[in-house]
């Protein structure tokens, strides 16, 4: 038929035809700013070996302190109970200390001191700091900030607070003497594990007290004034309201005063306490007065075992509770 096209137009390409080969570009081809299959350019995995030298650079020197002055010394305490005075390395000095008496009572001491105290501050804690953020009283913010300042103060210096009040000289005692005409004050029980405990609870109540008013400031006041429209009581409110809210803080702060209660030290040496032995304190004995260094040592590792797991605890709570 005349007037007819010599040539026929191609017919387009479907979805699923490929590609002409010819004077085309291919698209797939890496270009010079294409990125790898993980979705990085080529620039950026080059630098990511320079980025990951640099941040071993920085720290290097915080692990390098770290390993000098904490791991170093905690080996050399491990190695130390590994190494009898007879000489060799055996695991003879665990066993006589597993095996001793004094050993044992010592565990059972700091155990029930530890546990008392931080029952003691959970409620103590509790009840002031509910006064503190829900009963409104001239200087409550004074309080608070103290609380603060007070996790600051060295332990012994409440002791030595604790002894100048009800001790055998104490203020006290000084006053019944001056009253009654008595050769001695009624007051003698800082010197047993009940002024201890007293000096312990003192201590550490506001290490209770700081998470439960972080938690009190979050809360919800709408809530409260809605319970006591409703007729809900002051009591109720707290077993309802206020307790389940302050239940993560509450176990954020008692597992961190276990921890501390266990390791104390200081409190127990400055009370006089001579039948008051703790882990800490049989360390101190067995290493000063005894010179017993790889019993003092075994001693030593039981007790960091014992922190290391309660600390695991504690920053498995503190991550629960958010602090």
């Amino acid at each position: 038929m005349t007037g007819e096209p010599a040539l026929r137009a191609a017919p387009a390409a479907g979805p699923l035809d490929p590609a002409p080969q010819s004077g085309r570009t291919n698209l797939t081809a890496p270009g010079p700013g294409s990125r790898d299959a993980g979705g990085a350019s080529p620039a950026a995995a080059r630098g990511r070996p320079v980025r990951t030298a640099r941040r071993l650079l920085w720290a290097l020197p915080p692990v390098a302190l770290l390993t000098l002055f904490f791991l170093h010394p905690l080996a050399l305490v491990v190695r130390q109970s590994l190494r009898p005075d007879g000489g060799g390395t055996s695991f003879q000095p665990y066993t006589d200390v597993f095996a001793s008496a004094a050993f044992r009572e010592a565990l059972w001491t700091t155990v029930w001191i530890a546990l008392a105290s931080t029952a003691g501050c959970l409620v103590l804690g509790f009840l002031l700091a509910l006064v503190i953020a829900f009963v409104p009283f001239p200087g409550a913010k004074a309080v608070a900030r103290f609380v603060d300042v007070f996790l600051s103060f060295p332990s012994f210096l409440i002791t030595l607070a604790l002894l100048f009040l009800y001790g055998r000289t104490g203020v006290a005692n000084g006053l019944w003497t001056g009253a009654t005409g008595a050769a001695h004050g009624p007051f003698d029980f800082l010197t047993t594990p009940w002024g201890v405990l007293l000096a312990e609870v003192t201590y550490f109540t506001p290490f209770v007290m700081r998470p439960l008013l972080a938690a009190f400031a979050q809360l919800d006041t709408a809530q409260l004034e809605a319970a006591g429209s409703l007729g809900a009581g002051a009591p109720r409110i707290v077993r309802r309201i206020i307790l389940p809210e302050a239940l993560p803080a509450l176990a954020a702060g008692g597992s961190l005063v276990l921890v501390l209660c266990l390791n104390e030290f200081g409190i127990v040496l400055f009370t006089g306490a001579k039948d008051v032995t703790t882990l800490p304190m049989l360390v101190y004995s067995k290493a000063i007065l005894e010179s017993d260094y790889p019993g003092a040592c075994a001693v030593a590792v039981v007790d960091v075992l014992i922190s290391v797991g309660l600390y695991g605890l504690y920053r498995v709570v503190s991550r629960r509770a958010g602090a």
